[in-house]
């Protein structure tokens, strides 16, 4: 593989033509190594437009689009199979709205490069944090990562965390088939998955920030479905068959 098809950035999208077009140059500034791919969900906003009209469209950029609002699951684990079938190394996960800062993509992927086999930009470890949000979402969040913690045995302080890096390897061996959750349940469940396949996860700090642009698609029915979920995955076996 040529270094220029190494890392693979995958911001799932719907109604973010705000950020789009400054969440791709920003990720794409990280290196010649970073490619972007923007999985759509029929944004009326015109975001896939914006996407095909970057200048390094077809180069360094790439959409996958869909026929309408499939759920967050569904577009990473179709970015999965793009990035294991078009051969990238290092397959990462990111927000399209700033909320994860694109600068700490090298760190996700200097980790993933040495020790680990995933690497987590945690916001409740050392050195990690949350800007602007209320003190009634920081209590679900927060509930949510002991509750999962608990009931798991899961080695992650973030276990809902979305800004993750991974290397192919864990892709490739995880049955995605098996990945039943569509909403931040999927983050719960894809760490779980590769924690019971002996999958080495790290993490490392980040401060989250929420958005400034666009509209939040958090609310308490995605927690709820994530507190349920964990009791279901526990007994799923993440292997192929």
């Amino acid at each position: 593989m040529s270094k220029s098809r190494h890392i693979l950035v995958i911001i799932p999208t719907y109604n973010e033509i705000e950020n789009i077009q400054r969440i791709i140059d920003a990720v794409l500034a990280q290196g010649d190594d970073f490619h972007v791919l923007i999985v759509d969900d029929n944004s009326p906003d015109g975001t896939a437009q914006v996407v095909k009209d970057h200048q390094s469209f077809n180069g360094r950029v790439h959409i996958l689009e869909r026929e309408g609002k499939l759920g967050l699951g569904t577009a990473y684990i179709a970015g999965f199979k793009y990035g294991i079938k078009e051969g990238y190394d290092f397959i990462l996960e990111m927000d399209a709205d700033f909320s994860h800062d694109p600068n700490t993509l090298q760190s996700l992927v200097g980790r993933c490069k040495k020790e680990a086999d995933i690497c987590v930009g945690s916001r409740y470890i050392k050195g990690g944090g949350i800007k602007n949000w209320s003190k009634y979402r920081l209590f679900l969040s927060f509930g949510a990562s002991i509750y999962v913690r608990l009931l798991t045995s899961l080695p992650v302080k973030d276990p809902t965390a979305g800004f993750i890096c991974y290397r192919r390897k864990v892709l490739e061996t995880i049955d995605l088939e098996k990945i039943k959750f569509i909403g931040y349940a999927f983050q719960i469940e894809m760490k779980y998955a590769a924690h019971t396949l002996g999958f080495r996860i790290e993490e490392e700090p980040i401060t989250f920030k929420d958005r400034e642009e666009g509209t939040s698609k958090m609310n308490t029915s995605i927690v709820k479905e994530a507190m349920l979920g964990v009791l279901r995955m526990r007994k799923v076996n993440y292997a192929k068959s």
